[in-house]
């Protein structure tokens, strides 16, 4: 992929640059070019403040797992350092983007990191205009995808998340969906995301949506229940969510129809009341789901830090492997980067994992899941893993 492409985005992800360090380029040289055997500096741009540090501190480990992992634990490719400095986004697109540029300036030729779509999408903008590489985090965005030839992801993206919520109900074609959510932005893209990928295989897809102060919410789980569905599919953030849940159960909404939702990260794992049990899951990721020897190290070097396996944590070690697979393979150009990480398959936590070519989509396997009760806690429980290229969105811009 080498044309710029331009799509609509809402997401947040934090940046990491990469720059290859020793002595100054003479006049006319490749600015990219460095010593060799010189030390690689990888700058990371995360949340470790503000709405997103749980998530960045998920990313932040799991990065440090994929990186022990990826160079056998030396911290060196082929001889060269690489050179980890973290910064703080603060979950805030201007705080990343002044960041960003800062690293830019210093000459950092790879950016990596973060959670939130709107930081993603600014950073892929510097990406473009300053051809740097870009290795987005967790930011779900589809837009993110084919974006532009600088700009790739770690984790999966919106499409798959829908997608594999539209596997609890097999083929989508005359089915009725409903999704309910708030009516905010973040409610409205939802719904607008399942219209964009249940919708094209032929499914009904309507919504009820709730204003965001809403404290009553049996009205709008008998209205779930009169439209007789085949399918709920629940978008919900929040104070109120325990709430919702309640109304649904006692509303007799899990007797009626399967309703499904995404598993979050292990703080979440007790949210959902006495519906917990009820409820079916999408999941990108828990641990211990892939059982594959790259989670295996992962958990075990998460375990030796203190930390656990979370949602975002192959997010972190993904970008690890990417970022060891584009120096060790490109050379000391950008555009040597992106050729080493295009279309390259590799096995990662989630097992076989594939950088799609023509437009950076990461080609990854998705699960579904239930919550099962273990003494006071909930745990998830895996129901069955849905194949990469059932969920793969279709290629950006075709």
């Amino acid at each position: 992929m080498r044309a710029t492409k331009k799509y609509l985005a809402t997401a947040i992800i934090a940046a990491a640059s990469l720059a290859l360090v020793g002595c100054a380029p003479t006049a006319g040289a490749d600015p990219v070019a460095s010593e060799a055997g010189a030390p690689v500096k990888v700058a990371m741009l995360t949340s470790q403040t503000g709405p997103l540090a749980a998530y960045g501190e998920a990313y932040t480990a799991g990065f440090e797992a994929g990186l022990d992992y990826a160079t056998d634990g030396t911290g060196t490719v082929d001889g060269r350092e690489l050179e980890i400095e973290w910064a703080d986004d603060q979950g805030n697109p201007d705080t990343a983007v002044a960041k960003a540029k800062d690293f830019i300036g210093q000459g950092y030729q790879i950016l990596a990191g973060t959670a939130a779509s709107g930081i993603a999408t600014a950073l892929a903008e510097q990406a473009a205009q300053n051809k740097i590489l870009y290795i987005s985090g967790p930011a779900a965005a589809d837009a993110l995808t084919g974006i532009n030839e600088y700009t790739f992801r770690s984790g999966r993206q919106t499409f798959q998340d829908v997608a594999t919520a539209g596997t609890f109900i097999g083929d989508p074609a005359g089915k009725k969906v409903v999704v309910f959510a708030q009516d905010n932005a973040f409610g409205q893209g939802n719904l607008a995301g399942v219209q964009a990928v249940l919708g094209s295989k032929g499914a009904t897809v309507e919504g009820v949506l709730v204003a965001e102060d809403a404290t009553e919410f049996t009205p709008f789980a008998q209205q779930l229940v009169s439209a007789a569905p085949d399918l709920v599919f629940v978008a919900w953030a929040g104070a109120s969510s325990g709430a919702m849940w309640t109304a649904l159960s006692q509303q007799g909404v899990f007797d009626a129809v399967p309703v499904v939702t995404g598993l979050g990260d292990v703080a979440t794992y007790g949210a959902y009341g006495e519906a917990s049990a009820d409820i079916s899951f999408l999941n990108h990721y828990f641990g211990g789901a892939a059982g594959t020897d790259a989670e295996a190290a992962m958990i075990e070097h998460l375990e030796a830090a203190g930390a656990k396996a979370d949602l975002f944590s192959p997010d972190g070690f993904v970008a690890a492997q990417m970022i060891v697979q584009a120096v060790r393979e490109g050379g000391d150009t950008v555009d040597g980067m992106i050729a080493a990480l295009e279309g390259w398959t590799f096995d990662s936590v989630k097992g076989e994992i594939t950088v799609r070519a023509e437009d950076h989509a990461v080609i990854q396997p998705m699960y579904q899941v239930k919550l099962v009760q273990d003494g006071d806690a909930w745990v998830p429980e895996l129901v069955d893993t849905v194949d990469a290229e059932e969920v793969a969105p279709p290629v950006a811009g075709k």
